[in-house]
């Protein structure tokens, strides 16, 4: 009887515990719901939700074509820009990330440690992470540096060269491996640096006064001069991408430095709590979407 008791008092207490640390994603969750209800009705007709486009005119219309599936807004602007997806899919036909794919399966294989820490390679959508013991947001780029550093090695460079080689592998092979976006919020630590990070994105900073939602939720689908504004659902989904523009791949952290100067911001330094917190809010925005990566962007 008493072992019985013992059981079942077990038994309440873990379900206790379960139910704690799924309540620290609630107010997340209830985000994301509304922000794919929010994309999947702009994009299902765009030219009878004109007036969620409130920056976009007639030849902008003209571009856009509906997205039938949320699953494709792991494709950025290219799930809804008819000539975007056209030059995109013929680009895609020879990728030219392959040779960065091939160097990061040879990195994980040759760095010492970098094998040890991450035995399972097929885990780009499980970054960022909220670390208990160091009490704060990591990062899968900062995750490989710690690797590094802990077995003796110098950082690598956060933004391209060896760390957008292994992260391309890791993306590749969560590819692959049909995985998932898949982000938690573990406690209410977790959940005050997911808070955080919204408010990050969703500020108004620089000169020219604008948020990244400015761009990426409100001008999602606008066009700014010949570019299509792509969707915070999915963002993080197909990083790291060649990007045509540097003519090599990149992590996301480049891109979001990049973002920064083009809205008149000093960049934040990647690595800081200010954009591993902002991350990890966009990730979770993509919770259950595919991993992408790695891919090519303009």
């Amino acid at each position: 009887m008493i072992g019985k008791i013992a059981k079942t008092s077990v038994a309440v207490l873990i379900g206790m515990a379960a139910a704690q640390a799924a309540s620290f994603n609630t107010q997340a969750e209830k985000d994301r719901q509304a922000l794919e209800s929010y994309f999947v009705k702009k994009f299902s007709n765009p030219e009878k939700n004109k007036r969620l486009f409130p920056y976009a005119n007639a030849e902008d219309f003209k571009s856009l074509m509906p997205v039938k599936k949320v699953e494709d807004f792991r494709m950025g602007s290219y799930a809804y820009d008819k000539q975007g997806r056209s030059q995109y899919e013929e680009i895609n036909e020879m990728p030219p990330y392959e040779d960065n794919v091939d160097a990061g399966e040879e990195l994980y294989n040759s760095t010492k440690g970098i094998k040890q820490c991450f035995p399972d390679p097929t885990i780009a959508g499980e970054y960022p992470k909220f670390d208990a013991k160091q009490g704060k947001v990591v990062t899968l780029s900062v995750a490989i540096n710690d690797c590094l550093k802990a077995n003796g090695q110098k950082p690598w460079k956060l933004t391209k060269g060896k760390l957008a080689d292994l992260e391309a592998y890791f993306a590749f092979k969560s590819k692959e491996a049909g995985k998932k976006v898949h982000i938690t919020i573990p406690s209410e630590a977790a959940a005050a640096a997911y808070e955080r990070g919204k408010k990050n994105y969703y500020s108004q900073r620089g000169y020219l006064k604008l948020s990244c939602a400015t761009c990426h939720v409100q001008g999602a689908g606008n066009r700014v001069r010949r570019e299509v504004l792509s969707p915070l659902l999915g963002h993080t989904t197909h990083f790291p991408v060649y990007r045509l523009k540097w003519q090599g791949l990149g992590t996301l952290e480049r891109r979001i430095k990049g973002c920064e100067k083009n809205q008149g911001e000093n960049p934040h330094k990647p690595g800081s709590q200010w954009m591993s917190e902002m991350l990890y809010f966009m990730a979770y925005m993509s919770n259950g979407l595919p991993v992408d990566g790695p891919d090519i962007r303009k």
